[in-house]
């Protein structure tokens, strides 16, 4: 945890204004996609009986989350390539330190969440208590990818590139801007495809929590699918990482 906070604190530490652009760039974004899907495109929520930029920032939060942990995780090893020269350190938490820095980001963005919605008129209740557990989902899912991709981007340093496109790919295929529900219909086709991907299953969580107002066991097929899924790539994620680990030092 201590590395983690220290991590936190020097990613922005050469910046005048600090940690300040870890919550400026996120915040900055939503306010345009909010402007360029309810101003300019209109897209309508009125059937879930929510304003579009809370719909919006539901599937959004989340999403950032999974984007910077997956990112910072992805570069652990590279950025702290000093500590795994050493013999004595356990590498394997870099990925976990990344993860738990984006953490602290999300936090503050999920606060500003309910904050948003408590102007909207929308107060807490008990199934915001789901907000910690899809969290856990997202941290989870994230450090299997990132003990394979982290390991992976030592020994060929492109991955970043084509995470970052993938992400850029991802963020369309995962219904954070459009309503998925009222544009292709929960029991098309395409919409049963979407739903393979883990990162819906959470988005939707999300939206669960603060709109729809559903518990996660109300959607066991679902929720057994993401489990298997996150576990299974935990499981691969790992092994790939005991498998280069070997290589580490001499590349770097």
């Amino acid at each position: 945890m201590k590395l983690a906070k220290n991590d936190f604190k020097t990613r922005y530490a050469g910046s005048y204004f600090g940690t300040f652009w870890a919550f400026v760039q996120p915040v900055v974004t939503i306010l345009v996609y909010w402007f360029v899907f309810s101003v300019g495109f209109r897209s309508n929520t009125d059937e879930l009986g929510v304003p579009f930029v809370l719909y919006l920032v539901a599937g959004i939060v989340p999403w950032y989350f999974l984007t910077d942990a997956l990112s910072g995780g992805t570069n652990s090893l590279l950025e702290y390539n000093y500590l795994v020269k050493k013999v004595v350190f356990n590498i394997s938490v870099l990925p976990v330190v990344k993860i738990i820095s984006a953490l602290f980001v999300h936090g503050f963005f999920v606060l500003l969440a309910i904050i948003l919605y408590i102007c909207n008129g929308r107060f807490p209740d008990w199934y915001y208590l789901q907000i910690l557990y899809y969290s856990a989902c997202v941290f989870f899912l994230v450090l299997g990818l990132c003990y394979a991709t982290s390991a992976i981007a030592v020994l060929f340093r492109d991955l970043n590139q084509i995470i970052g496109i993938g992400l850029q790919v991802g963020v369309w295929l995962t219904p954070i801007m459009w309503v998925s529900e009222s544009m292709i219909g929960t029991n098309s086709l395409l919409y049963k495809i979407l739903q393979l991907n883990p990162v819906f299953y959470i988005v939707s969580g999300y939206r669960d929590a603060f709109i729809i107002k559903r518990w996660f066991f109300e959607r066991p097929v679902w929720t057994l699918y993401f489990w298997v899924f996150a576990i299974c790539c935990f499981l691969f994620g790992n092994w790939i990482f005991k498998r280069l680990r070997v290589h580490f030092a001499d590349v770097l």
